[in-house]
């Protein structure tokens, strides 16, 4: 993993999180994005898996 962005997100009254980070592919080598819209408090379990 290389780089991985957070950016807050308001809807109604709920608080969200857009997660995006970069995995790399084990086959090819080539990086893929992966995103998500959490709630803040799940951010730091997204960013840490594989």
């Amino acid at each position: 993993m290389a780089k991985k962005s957070v950016a807050s997100l308001q809807t109604g009254s709920k608080r969200l999180t857009k997660a995006i980070k970069m995995v790399k592919s084990p086959k090819t080598g080539a990086y893929t994005f992966v995103e998500a819209i959490l709630v803040p408090l799940q951010v730091k379990d997204f960013l840490s898996k594989k």
